[in-house]
């Protein structure tokens, strides 16, 4: 398991990006579509997402594993599922709380052809 992203959603994607890469530097990574765009965060291999798709998602810490579904079934029993495990472009993606009410997203890139 490896943090990956800090997911930020954002009601105003131009205005998020306005602060976080013209106003502290941080410096864009990639985009996916019109709704979605990472930033490196400075001294850090964690990247900031930036997604619009969803503004009133929780923000939270995303993590990378091999696989959701195996994750899942191994999950430890305090982690309350939030969604199911569900496809997404290139893998599939979960979504926990943890006890004291933090989301945490776990995914994989399991069906993007550019890791397998």
């Amino acid at each position: 398991m490896k943090l990956e992203f800090l997911l930020v959603p954002t009601s105003d994607l131009n205005a998020s990006l306005a602060l976080y890469r013209d106003g502290l530097g941080f410096t864009e990574q990639w985009r996916e579509g019109d709704a979605t765009v990472a930033l490196a965060l400075p001294g850090t291999d964690t990247q900031l997402m930036l997604d619009a798709n969803d503004p009133d998602a929780p923000l939270g810490p995303l993590f990378i594993v091999d696989s959701v579904e195996t994750f899942h079934a191994g999950r430890p029993q305090a982690l309350a599922v939030v969604a199911e495990p569900s496809e997404i472009p290139g893998g599939f993606l979960a979504t926990y709380q943890d006890p004291g009410g933090a989301t945490l997203y776990v995914m994989d890139q399991s069906t993007d052809a550019a890791t397998t």
